[in-house]
């Protein structure tokens, strides 16, 4: 079991395949794209399997693929195949901007992956092309209603950005949440973008974005969440899905952290706020991985910042990765 130094049980790992994306989102990277780390240095999936075992054997039990996106990584569905075959794994779920998944759907639910998140920021094709600054809306709305259909667990994640896409707000739950039992979840802007953007306040908070969303519902109920939850969770009266807001920026659910980031070239990562503490990629490729591992595992978890604002006090430069390169 994985107890980091605030006494928190760590036993969900978002593990990044690859640093690659073919979407642009503007509040992810600058527009001229971030220099992708090469090939060699990514991970194999042999080891991103490997590390995936020894951290299941020291308590791990849910692991959420990231990227970038994960389908830009044609052998992704190898990887899938073997973690799915692992006993103890609770849980396989995956984050993904919906563009590739389309001819794996019926696959991923053969190997029981049914938790999916979907990236989407706006529900209006000329609002999405404008933020993701690429025309790929209708595929993705397209996977999004058959991963609904196929009877997945569907969250969509829809980060709301100032100037941008806060129209969508009402149209995307009226669009979604009202027809479908899939839960459209609203993000606080972060400036993970490759340094290209700064802010140390945001318009839309999580306030802001419920009171938004009251306004135009006068019947909401607060639906219990589980404590490990990033999210508010709600129910709109006579809706078939339900909607959360995460306080990403705020950060006001550090306290019941329960998350270790593992990047696609080995990076640890202890906070979304903090930066690699440690690199596993050269001790899996050498001998004895895999007790070096579970020891670099246990220091980096036993120095974890109590909450995001420690983290980011500790990391002054963090504003300058780019999301697609934190893993998520």
């Amino acid at each position: 079991m994985l107890i980091d130094n605030h006494n928190r049980t760590i036993d969900y790992l978002r593990l990044a395949v690859t640093d690659r994306c073919n979407l642009r989102c503007n509040y992810c990277m600058p527009e001229n794209g971030i220099n992708f780390v090469k090939s060699d240095r990514l991970l194999s999936i042999d080891e991103l399997y490997r590390l995936s075992k020894v951290l299941v054997d020291q308590g791990i039990r849910k692991i959420r693929i990231t990227g970038g996106e994960p389908f830009m990584r044609k052998d992704l569905m190898i990887l899938l195949r073997k973690l799915s075959a692992i006993p103890q794994l609770e849980d396989i779920s995956m984050t993904t901007n919906a563009t590739l998944i389309g001819n794996h759907i019926l696959e991923l639910k053969e190997l029981g992956i049914k938790n999916i998140n979907v990236s989407l920021d706006a529900i209006n094709p000329e609002t999405f092309n404008r933020i993701t600054r690429r025309s790929q809306f209708e595929t993705v709305y397209g996977n999004l209603i058959k991963l609904i259909q196929e009877g997945f667990n569907v969250k969509v994640n829809f980060i709301a950005l100032d100037g941008q896409n806060t129209d969508d707000i009402i149209p995307i739950l009226e669009n979604l949440t009202k027809h479908y039992p899939v839960s459209v979840r609203f993000l606080e802007e972060m400036p993970f973008n490759g340094g290209s953007k700064k802010f140390n306040e945001i318009t839309w908070n999580h306030r802001k974005i419920f009171e938004h969303i009251a306004s135009h519902y006068p019947s909401i109920s607060k639906i219990s969440s589980e404590k490990t939850s990033t999210s508010i969770n709600y129910q709109i009266e006579d809706f078939a899905g339900t909607f959360g807001i995460i306080p990403s920026f705020t950060r006001n659910f550090c306290g019941s952290c329960n998350r270790l980031r593992i990047t696609a070239t080995g990076d640890v990562i202890t906070c979304l706020y903090a930066n690699a503490s440690k690199n596993l990629r050269d001790i899996l490729r050498g001998e004895s991985s895999e007790e070096k591992i579970k020891e670099e595992i246990l220091d980096a978890i036993k120095h974890r910042a109590k909450n995001g604002f420690e983290a980011e006090k500790r990391n002054k430069n963090i504003y300058e990765n780019s999301m697609t390169s934190i893993g998520g």
